[in-house]
């Protein structure tokens, strides 16, 4: 965990959504100690969508699940809207995902029994919204990536493209401050991918949400404001894709 002088450094800016603080995660095999993200410290932004690429091995997954409160760090520190949520309970955690981070993943991991409006309405049904606010929010969000004609399709009836859409739609639900996105394209061709990353881009941008997506494709990558490169573990450096 960090000192109380490294975290007496963090930044204060309200724009910082994410912090991470020499942030590490070590594993043991056998008497070799695998180190599978070696000290990165990075800031992301609000309204800033920030792309993080690297060849396999490198971090990226590692840095995913750990920023996303699906694993615990070997050291460092991570901060959530300034809050040092690093080693938070099971409860705390529980209800800082529930409200505060969205989740978009590769396979959409939609509920196969539901409608549209149905995985979109679950979050916020979960979080206890009442009914009228849940279908207003759902409509809206329905709306906003385009799918107000097919709420009531299961996702068997909608195309890849449509499902990435409603993953984006329920991602926003909860009015999140962070978005983690693993390869959200991958499953997807690259016209429909590039229509897929518009919206999710746009629609985080105008609600001034962090945006962390996870790619190996650099043309997606390039949609971004910036990109993070990680390589064995390490924050080998980050450019920023002209426009």
């Amino acid at each position: 965990m960090s000192s109380e002088k490294d975290l007496s450094q963090l930044s204060l800016d309200k724009k910082v959504v994410l912090e991470t603080v020499n942030l590490s995660r070590y594993y043991k095999r056998g008497e070799q100690i695998i180190k599978a993200l070696d000290n990165v410290s990075v800031k992301i932004y609000r309204g800033e969508p920030t792309a993080v690429m690297g060849p396999s091995g490198s971090g990226k997954t590692t840095f995913l699940n750990l920023i996303g409160l699906l694993d615990k760090p070997t050291s460092g520190s991570i901060l959530i809207n300034g809050q040092d949520v690093t080693f938070m309970s099971s409860k705390q955690i529980v209800d800082l995902r529930r409200h505060t981070i969205g989740f978009i993943f590769q396979f959409y991991n939609l509920i196969d029994v539901l409608t549209a409006r149905e995985n979109v309405e679950l979050p916020l049904l979960i979080a206890g919204v009442k009914k009228k606010e849940r279908v207003q929010r759902t409509a809206a969000l329905l709306s906003l990536v385009g799918l107000s004609d097919r709420v009531n399709h299961l996702p068997d009836e909608l195309s890849g493209g449509e499902q990435q859409r409603v993953a984006i739609a329920r991602a926003l639900a909860n009015n999140p401050s962070l978005i983690l996105a693993d390869e959200p394209t991958g499953d997807l061709d690259s016209k429909t991918g590039r229509a897929v990353m518009k919206i999710l881009l746009d629609s985080c941008k105008e609600r001034d949400i962090g945006l962390i997506v996870v790619t190996h494709d650099k043309d997606i990558a390039n949609l971004t404001d910036r990109i993070l490169y990680l390589r064995d573990g390490r924050l080998i450096g980050e450019t920023r894709p002209k426009s």
